[in-house]
């Protein structure tokens, strides 16, 4: 029996059961569904079960965040389910059919984007050292850079160009083979087109501007220029595509004995062909085009509002994935003009969004259960990857979330104001910084100690107004409808006495008895089926005793209602059992409730003498 066996079922039903599945795959911390009707999720009830950490819903998929234990978890579902697990490939492609036509160009061009990304980061962490090491004039009262002075950084400074020159420089080839393998087509021919889109017969895009003249493919009734397309985007995604759709084009119509010569040569050539020919510079201008309104916006007198908006809206846009398209922009930007002023805002907007969790940390630094969320959801949120933050912390509380927000235009305001630009892209968070032109490094940690400051300010106002963190009340509810009794009334020396730890009782007017709050069924007396002990979710262990020495009826008259190990809510039922045999047995009908262990109570207050309504009348109070 797995681990996770009764929240499975717990979740199975409250997601609406296995009809309502249609595809299920998991990743590193995430369930990930495609569900026929996403309404039928009851979010409040799934987020109550103690493994889930948050849900949200992205791109056609409804995600539930389990953490590390994700894959046992993922186990145990399927088996209770009764269904059969898919690739993510699968659960992307049942997910279409819950986006509409824009949710679906920007999940294809995350999918584009994703396998790069790794190699993005990698070359962003190199400029930036290079930033460093070439470009920092700290060295000789302030007028040299290490490299001026050292040899060895001098060469270690040219080496890595080799890396980072293969990272951006090349990226239409890293692209190509990215859209190939993506729509299931022959990915070294995706290669090969990006390869021609930045060969070195070519001039470099980079020197097109400064160029006297630019070279040339002479055909005779006509010329095509030859450039290169180094760093380029656009080009490279719509060359690309061409050369899937072509492929299967051909593998269509083409006799299956020839398709080997014919599918691949077609495809290539006529993709070359057409991507130099047309979709290169129609590419080149579409992007320059992008480029230039968003430089505009960054450059222009309305900067700061853009600064403003921009910082404010990223985090939304994460949540819908629009975000994806700011890698593309990016990019453009860095190729038109040598450094790009959205990476800075979006690296503030992921340290704006970890504040604000920091906040609800030092909010709630004596809820062990919240900081097992808070705390690595904010170290990743600092170190570029937002979305444990924003799906397991700050959008659950709303306010935190608001408080990123706004700490993350503050600071896109003074990034975009002071002209900070970044060399490259993929380091987010706080390590962003690497990524930052030398001369705007000081004003990026400027803008980035507003990000810290202003979101964790505010979180911690609104979450000391709104009462989180602070220790309240526990009540549990009547168990029963009946008289409630102190426990020294009940007739039995050990529970009387207190030994087992102090109660209360109720004599019962009814035949069920229910969870008094939230908790896990720890104890079962599987033979006589009189007494459960729970393990309630503030931390007190309780027993429930039907009866004095019932114990005798070896289980006549008792039903379980719930398994051990179950996960249960206030009013859960938990024991059915006949009263009037227990009266006829002449034992007394005193239903005992007692605090047995676990977390510490300094007052527990017991309210008896009065009548008590089964799941609705408080009768203790833990403080």
């Amino acid at each position: 029996m797995g681990k996770y066996i009764e929240s499975s079922k717990e979740l199975l039903e409250a997601i609406g059961g296995k009809e309502n599945i249609d595809a299920v795959s998991h990743c590193v911390t995430r369930l990930r569904f495609v569900l026929n009707n996403p309404k039928k999720a009851d979010i409040s009830r799934i987020e109550e079960i103690k493994e889930v950490k948050g849900t949200f819903t992205q791109s056609g998929q409804f995600q539930v965040i389990i953490g590390n234990s994700v894959a046992d978890f993922y186990n145990d579902f399927v088996a209770v389910a009764g269904v059969e697990g898919v690739s993510k490939e699968r659960v992307k492609s049942a997910a279409k059919q819950n986006q509409n036509l824009i949710q679906r160009m920007m999940s294809a061009l995350a999918e584009i984007f994703a396998p790069l990304i790794p190699a993005i980061i990698v070359g962003g962490l190199i400029l930036g050292f290079r930033n460093c090491i070439d470009s920092l004039y700290l060295l000789e009262n302030g007028t040299k850079t290490l490299v001026e002075v050292s040899q060895f950084w001098a060469g270690i400074d040219s080496f890595l160009w080799l890396i980072g020159e293969a990272v951006f420089h090349m990226l239409p080839v890293g692209i190509c083979w990215s859209v190939t393998k993506k729509m299931g087509t022959t990915q070294i021919l995706g290669i090969i087109l990006g390869l021609t889109l930045v060969s070195g017969q070519l001039l470099n895009a980079y020197g097109v501007a400064g160029a006297t003249e630019i070279p040339f493919w002479d055909f005779g009734f006509f010329k095509i220029d030859m450039i290169g397309y180094q760093a380029q985007v656009i080009p490279a995604i719509l060359a690309a595509f061409t050369l899937v759709y072509l492929e299967k084009f051909f593998r269509k119509i083409t006799p299956q004995m020839v398709s080997m010569i014919v599918v691949p040569f077609f495809s290539l050539l006529l993709s070359v062909i057409i991507a130099h020919f047309a979709l290169g510079p129609i590419g080149w201008k579409i992007g320059s085009a992008i480029s230039s309104v968003v430089y505009m916006g960054i450059t222009g007198s309305a900067k700061a509002i853009f600064g403003g908006i921009f910082g404010f809206v990223y985090a939304p846009f994460v949540i819908t994935g629009l975000h994806h398209m700011t890698n593309a922009i990016d990019m453009q930007l860095i190729a038109d003009y040598q450094g790009t002023m959205l990476w800075p805002m979006i690296a503030l907007s992921n340290i704006a969004q970890g504040s604000a969790v920091l906040g609800m940390i030092i909010l709630q630094r004596k809820n062990a259960k919240a900081q097992e969320v808070n705390v690595p959801a904010c170290i990743s949120c600092y170190l570029g990857v937002t979305e444990p933050a924003m799906f397991g912390v700050n959008l659950k509380y709303g306010f935190p979330f608001v408080c990123g927000m706004i700490g993350s235009a503050i600071a896109g305001v003074i990034s975009v104001v002071t002209g900070t630009a970044a060399n490259a892209i993929g380091v987010g968070g706080i390590p962003g910084i690497l990524s930052i032109q030398p001369v705007h490094m000081l004003t990026f940690g400027m803008a980035m100690i507003v990000a810290i400051l202003v979101p964790l300010s505010l979180t911690l106002i609104l979450g000391k107004k709104k009462g989180v963190g602070e220790e309240k009340e526990e009540e549990l509810k009547a168990f029963l409808d009946g008289t409630v009794i102190p426990l020294k009334d009940v007739k039995d020396g050990v529970f009387s006495e207190g030994v087992l730890g102090e109660g209360l009782a109720i004599i019962p007017e009814n035949n069920i008895l229910y969870a008094p709050a939230g908790g896990v069924a720890t104890l079962l007396m599987e033979e006589t089926k009189h007494a459960i002990g729970l393990l309630l979710d503030n931390g007190a262990e309780i027993l429930l005793h039907v009866g004095i020495d019932t114990i005798n009826l070896k289980g006549e008259g008792f039903e379980y209602l719930v398994e051990e190990g179950a996960r249960i809510k206030s009013g859960t039922p938990l024991i059915r059992f006949d009263l009037d045999k227990i009266k006829e047995k002449g034992y007394s009908t005193a239903t005992v409730c007692v605090l047995t262990g676990g977390k510490a109570f300094e007052k527990p207050e017991f309210i008896t003498g009065k009548k008590g309504k089964a799941k609705s009348t408080t009768i203790i109070r833990l403080k």
